[in-house]
């Protein structure tokens, strides 16, 4: 839709922060500023963006994840740089594969996108150690993001090869590329969350994970603290850094002007953002946020579109009506930049998960899923919303909003500049529906809603009454065959030969480990090089040793965590983990010990390094102790001993992982050992026929990493159990939304399913190899393809009509009624069968549905009629065409259909 034109302001345009071009195009593009919005060749734009990290998806995914972010509204991805994975090795860079930077920047421009670059360096994220790479840790004198010589020079030197490759390959946006924005040390932290919705909410929201994060933000890499508490936005960062911290940041900010990269620098939750950076806001909502300057637009960087995953964690999510509701009180309350986090979660394949203890899914309940298939509803609704504020587009670029109360939690915002006029008509009661009188039309509004009026008249969409369709995943298990040990395969679907096996010796097998007096923090020896370090001691016991108490002592082990297994004399003797909340572990057991030499061998093991928090990148993990033998009689401390130090394990060394690399330690048997702890697995499978995407269901394991054909898909740990209590059978989207607030899967696996991208698979013969930490058995494991099984809707005659149907006022005096809308998610399937339809009063959920005391009898000849055979159907919801089964009654109509 063509925008109002608006004359710059002198003071805007000599300002000339950004330069922007067409996405894709080659001619640049000058773009400003204003109070109101980005300027783009002097006209206002609403812009839509969301994040799809490059590394986290493949680049087979990014062309499909982005024109499905294209064709749900957005105009504009958005990415963080990750250190780490660019330069694994000081001065040696990587930008090959899924770390191929400008291929992925490309991608976005080829599908008429721009792009938001948020190069870090420190990228939160939930990315291991932040994104930064662990070698800067060991760099002499180095004090991590504060005025400290060694860390700003490798800062700048980072930034500046980023800088430095866009540019050469033409990708800002003043050389006519697609990079709109640029971001430095990025802060994804809580927003300033207003108490105008609830305060115990808001603040239970503010005072989490999010939280406590310390950062500095992208494009002004400024220090900033987020906020810990609703009523202290920053924190206290300044009692962290003090002077040093402010130091930093003005240096910070004067490094990253001088990149001149061509495009604007914001900031994220300062509001005394030094002019003229643009400082925005993070969080689950952010209309009440107000920029530091009535010359600034009112940005916003981060909306949490559900939540991360952790392993012994439930499954959070966020309602569609909630994250639709957030958006459009944004957008009513004067914001013209709004960016989902994440709009595509993907995978944290290899090791690249933080936290600690972060899952490997990153699926973040984003509206395009895991595996790249849109989630719906949300991804449809949000695509109306989108739709629907761009209709509205014309007036918000044309004037300031003026707001009328309607009556109590209820409020109309309208931008009206002369035959343009749009308006927004927000229910924040978190129980009560109202009904509001508004130019002297009655609107009824639910609880906790937005109705959006593109003419002031008609309402186009209302955030908690969803239109578009639902669909249920399926997980299909393949049925699998074993073959001969030669890789010969039996059946077409799948087929798996038998396992090999190779065993994990315990304790210390190699000529470079190191012994020492003492117990040694972990990353400061492993160098995060691997999961694991070795600690190995011995003791000679000659029986009347006061810890002993007849043949057994009590061993007390103390670690920062994150898993610890206890072997004596080179049997498994305990094991213990720490969680999300508290990576400490204190173990302690009866052990036997025999006369002579007992040996101690401790296996410690992180699961992601931290990646948030003041200071996080001094945070241990590892066997600190005491370590203490006692019993009736006295004590042992071991703490002190001599202790023996291996990095990694011998497989890891050996790469049993990879298959091009043959080893004699494989033993291929029928009879291998199961349920056993420190064992490689080694199978051969085909892969699933099609593209639906492919996962595996790790149940029967217990913890440890996978290899698909050499590349990790990551760590498993199918036996880490949510909580029993806190999840809820179904959440009410009414009332703000916390981390907390929609969780399912209490009890349950924190995630059984693990992502194969099918870029890792290849024609005929595939190899899985495991390593198994704790003990399980293979066979149980099982590969499954992920389809999508049913397509339903439910759609009320208070319902407004289809978006795609709507029609100004001035060209058309009456519009269509509601319809429910149906269309197969696959290009070349159509509608095979409806499996339930009811016009009345029908309830449940797709797949569950249920017909209700009134119900049409003609509801399931009418949709057949209308719906079988095509691959997408749209059905007025009327009494009109299924007659009137409870007269004086709101009916909705609800479908659920297959397609094929």
């Amino acid at each position: 839709m063509a925008a109002t034109a608006v004359l710059l302001p002198a003071a805007a345009a000599a300002a000339a922060l950004l330069l922007l071009c067409l996405a894709g195009g080659s001619r640049a593009t000058n773009v400003t500023y204003d109070h109101r919005a980005l300027v783009i060749d002097g006209v206002r734009r609403v812009l839509v963006s969301g994040s799809i990290h490059y590394p986290r998806s493949t680049p087979d995914m990014w062309p499909g994840l982005i024109q499905k972010a294209k064709d749900g509204g957005l105009d504009v991805i958005e990415t963080y740089v990750f250190w780490d994975i660019h330069e694994p090795v000081r001065g040696q860079y990587d930008f090959e594969g899924r770390k191929d930077l400008a291929a992925f920047v490309k991608a976005v421009a080829d599908a008429g996108l721009y792009v938001h670059l948020r190069i870090g360096p420190y990228v939160c994220a939930e990315w291991n150690y932040g994104g930064f790479p662990l070698w800067l840790h060991f760099i002499p004198g180095i004090k991590f993001r504060t005025d400290n010589e060694p860390f700003k020079s490798e800062m700048q030197r980072f930034t500046t090869k980023v800088v430095d490759t866009m540019k050469g390959a033409g990708l800002y946006a003043s050389q006519g590329g697609p990079i709109i924005l640029s971001q430095v040390c990025p802060c994804p932290s809580c927003s300033p969350c207003s108490s105008y919705y609830c305060p115990a909410a808001a603040a239970a929201v503010c005072g989490g994970r999010r939280a406590a994060m310390w950062s500095v933000f992208v494009l002004t890499r400024v220090w900033r603290a987020c906020p810990r508490q609703i009523e202290n936005e920053y924190g206290n960062i300044d009692s962290a850094y003090g002077a040093p911290g402010k130091a930093y940041m003005r240096w910070a900010a004067g490094m990253a002007v001088s990149l001149d990269t061509g495009v604007p620098w914001v900031m994220c939750q300062q509001t005394d953002a030094p002019d003229p950076l643009i400082n925005t806001c993070n969080g689950f909502y952010c209309d009440q946020f107000t920029p530091n300057s009535a010359a600034k637009p009112k940005m916003w960087t981060e909306n949490w579109s559900g939540w991360f995953l952790s392993f012994g964690g439930a499954v959070p999510y966020r309602p569609a009506e909630d994250l639709a509701f957030a958006v459009a009180r944004f957008y009513q309350r004067g914001g013209t930049f709004q960016n989902y986090y994440m709009y595509h979660g993907g995978t944290n394949l290899d090791r690249s998960t933080g936290g600690p203890f972060i899952a490997t899914s990153y699926d973040y309940d984003a509206p395009i899923d895991e595996y790249g298939l849109v989630r719906q509803p949300k991804w449809g609704h949000l695509r109306d919303v989108h739709k629907a504020i761009k209709l509205c587009e014309p007036a918000l670029i044309a004037t300031d909003p003026s707001y009328t109360s309607l009556g109590p939690n209820t409020e109309a915002a309208v931008y009206k500049s002369g035959s343009v006029c749009a308006a927004f008509l927000a229910n924040i009661d978190g129980q009560t529906d109202k009904t509001v009188t508004f130019n002297g039309k009655m609107y009824k509004l639910p609880a906790w809603s937005v109705s959006i009026l593109p003419d002031c008249k008609n309402v186009v969409l209302n955030t908690a009454q969803i239109n578009s369709q639902v669909t249920s995943s399926e997980m299909r298990y393949l049925e699998a065959s074993a073959v001969a040990l030669d890789g010969s395969f039996t059946t077409p679907e799948l087929a798996v030969s038998g396992w090999s096996y190779a065993i994990e010796p315990v304790g210390i097998t190699k000529d470079n480990a190191l012994t020492k007096a003492g117990l040694m923090e972990q990353i400061n020896t492993t160098a995060d090089a691997s999961d694991f370090l070795w600690y190995s001691t011995s003791i000679t016991v000659q029986g009347n040793e006061p810890y002993l108490n007849g043949s057994q002592s009590n061993l007390l082990v103390n670690s920062l965590g994150h898993v610890l297994q206890v072997y004596i004399n080179g049997k498994i003797a305990g094991s213990a983990q720490g969680s999300a909340s508290s990576s400490l572990i204190s173990w302690q057991k009866p052990i036997t010990l025999v006369p002579g030499k007992n040996k101690i061998d401790l296996l410690s093991a992180t699961v992601g390094l931290s990646n948030y928090g003041a200071f996080f990148d001094l945070v241990g993990a590892g066997i600190t102790g005491p370590v203490k033998l006692s019993g009736p009689n006295g004590a042992l401390d071991l703490s002190s001993a001599q202790w023996t130090y291996q990095t990694g394990l011998k497989g890891e060394d050996l790469h049993l992982y990879d298959p091009s690399e043959a080893s004699p330690e494989w033993v291929s048997s029928n009879a291998y050992p199961i349920n056993q702890p420190l064992l490689w697995y080694k199978t051969k499978f085909t892969a699933p026929a099609g593209d639906d995407p492919v996962a595996i269901d790790f149940t029967g394991m217990g913890k440890g990493e996978a290899w698909v054909n050499g590349q990790s898909i990551g760590r498993y740990w199918p036996t880490n159990l949510a909580p029993q209590s806190g999840c809820v059978n179904s959440c009410n989207y009414r009332g703000s939304y916390s981390s907390s607030k929609c969780l399912k899967k209490c009890g349950q696996p924190s995630q059984t399913l693990y992502h194969v991208p099918r870029s890792f698979l290849q024609p005929g013969s595939n190899d899985l190899v495991l390593f198994e930490q704790f003990g399980g058995d293979p066979s149980k494991i099982s590969f499954v393809t992920r389809q999508t099984g049913s397509v339903c809707a439910q759609v009320s005659e208070a319902h407004p009509a289809q978006i795609d149907s709507w029609i100004s006022s001035q060209q058309k005096m009456q519009r269509s009624g509601p319809a429910l809308r149906l269309e197969c998610p696959k290009e070349g399937q159509v509608i095979s069968s409806i499996k339930f339809a009811s016009f009345g009063t029908p309830s449940g959920t797709c797949g569950g549905y249920i017909h209700g005391e009134c119900s049409s009898t003609q509801a399931l000849s009418v949709v057949q009629e209308a719906c079988i055979g095509v691959s997408s159907c749209s059905v007025p919801v009327s009494s009109n065409y299924f007659g009137d089964p409870c007269t004086g009654v709101t009916k909705s109509l609800a479908v659920e259909a297959a397609c094929s």
